[in-house]
């Protein structure tokens, strides 16, 4: 086996030990490799040479630790469905390093003191459901982490349902840093330690602050995190993608969509839907994902109090007045996304321009949210599917109804469409044609768990392009039959 497989640096494992556990992935009897992603690999560095299936298997699964690798399991806690959870943690994940400035990180791979009495592992179900949908996410254009393996362990875990076979996924991620790590030290008053944190954030991510005194720190860290996860979340809700569990524990602090658990893409559009079955409140609903957003980036805001002024009041002036443009933030991004998508250009600002802009722009932005929201409330009210009813817009335009009941709200939807200026050609390049639809995906794991992985692979190619019609695989392209509907997704852990 080559020395030099990943050259790691580990630049989180040399900051202070309390922001961190030391300890080695679990030992699995039989690991064997489900999938090995080499592109990506060969943009991280990663040189595989003349590595086996077996080599890649027991590297990704633990078994064995590549020389320059410091497996840690980070620390951090996170409100809850609003409920503060003052110690979480990676209680089933190992850190290996990083490659290429990218952390790889196995989840699944054994217990440690963040376990919370779980046992570590994860079944082979949400390691597909990671691997299919962070992919997906990832040629659809959206901030992600990454899939690089999967791997079966041999062995079997018990969950809700029984047994099910053991995997373990290698994630990589610009950062596993969250909302959460900050909330870990504030929650015990170490505020020398939330400094410390801003700093490492700030240093490798966003450069342009490091030299800032300690309060201008953490109001421009706040700021562009802020218009980073305006980005985010407006792609999530122009794809009909539902994250399920937007605790603070998962919510990025560089940005990009993390923990892919109970989520879903939606079938049938509805402002309200909701997959995870955890969620019985609706507080994770599709609309609700910017609320919860800005939710999370205040209470991040509250972890930075003392590092802003000795004075309370004032710090949280300072604080509440860099954050004040945060929902004109959200609300500009996520009408860009959706004027888009219905070709209108007149909304296709960035947030700066919006803010500038004038009044008879500002009306042409208003009219294209309000023909975004006749579109999508007569996609309510038919329960059509959200990808498709996109994706044939360019027919529309031209007079094919066949997917649209024709209603006084469909032709009402038409006229106030055409009156704007639109780009009809652009339509098919920013509407995809293939999402991981959860019926699809739940076929994925059903049929991996009887041994064929057919469907998974199958996925994974026609996702690539999720723009072109793949004549060879469009039955992804379908919505599910009646009977394929899925309602409910799970954590998984």
């Amino acid at each position: 086996m080559e020395k030099s497989v990943i050259n790691f640096n580990n630049s989180y494992a040399s900051l202070p030990e309390r922001f961190y556990e030391r300890n080695m992935p679990a030992s699995f009897a039989d690991p064997t490799l489900l999938a090995f992603n080499y592109g990506l690999a060969g943009e991280l560095g990663i040189t595989t040479g003349n590595l086996s299936d077996n080599d890649l298997a027991g590297i990704f699964s633990g078994q064995k630790i590549l020389p320059g690798s410091q497996p840690i399991s980070q620390a951090y806690a996170g409100y809850q469905f609003g409920h503060p959870a003052p110690v979480l943690g990676d209680g089933r994940a190992h850190l290996l390093g990083e490659a290429a400035g990218y952390d790889i990180q196995l989840k699944g791979s054994g217990r440690n003191s963040f376990s919370r009495g779980g046992d570590g592992r994860s079944a082979l179900g949400p390691v597909i459901r990671e691997y299919l949908v962070s992919e997906a996410m990832a040629n659809l254009g959206v901030p992600t982490t990454r899939a690089l393996a999967a791997v079966r362990t041999g062995e079997e875990v018990d969950r809700q349902d029984g047994p099910e076979p053991g995997g373990v996924f290698t994630r990589v991620a610009k950062s596993h840093v969250r909302v959460g790590t900050f909330q870990y030290f504030a929650f015990k008053n170490d505020f020398e330690a939330v400094e410390i944190l801003l700093d490492y954030v700030v240093d490798r991510f966003y450069p342009e602050l490091k030299d800032l005194p300690s309060p201008d720190k953490c109001m421009g860290f706040l700021r562009s995190l802020t218009q980073r996860q305006s980005e985010l979340i407006a792609s999530w809700l122009a794809l009909g993608f539902i994250h399920g569990v937007m605790n603070t524990d998962n919510f990025s602090a560089v940005g990009i969509t993390i923990d892919y658990g109970p989520c879903a893409f939606m079938d049938d559009f509805s402002y309200n839907k909701v997959f995870s079955s955890i969620d019985q409140g609706g507080r994770y609903s599709y609309e609700n994902q910017i609320p919860i957003a800005l939710w999370n980036i205040y209470r991040l805001a509250e972890c930075f109090v003392p590092l802003m002024d000795s004075d309370e009041k004032r710090a949280v002036d300072m604080l509440t007045g860099a954050l004040r443009d945060s929902p004109d933030y959200f609300k500009a991004a996520r009408e860009r996304k959706m004027a888009a998508k219905l070709g209108v250009t007149a909304a296709d600002n960035s947030t700066e321009e919006t803010k500038s802009r004038s009044s008879a722009n500002a009306d042409e932005v208003s009219a294209a949210s309000q023909v975004v929201t006749l579109f999508l409330d007569y996609l309510e009210k038919e329960q059509l599917d959200f990808t498709l009813a996109f994706r044939y817009l360019p027919e529309l335009y031209n007079g094919q109804t066949d997917f649209y009941p024709v209603s006084p709200d469909l032709e009402h939807f038409i006229s106030r469409w055409k009156d704007l200026s639109f780009d009809i050609d652009s339509l098919n390049s920013v509407n995809p044609l293939y999402i991981p639809r959860n019926h699809q995906v739940e076929r994925a794991i059903e049929s991996s768990y009887a041994g064929d992985d057919s469907v998974f692979f199958e996925m994974l190619e026609v996702g690539k392009d999720p723009w072109t019609k793949n004549k060879d695989l469009h039955q992804y392209a379908g919505p599910p039959e009646a009977h394929e509907v899925v309602t409910r997704t799970f954590c998984g852990t």
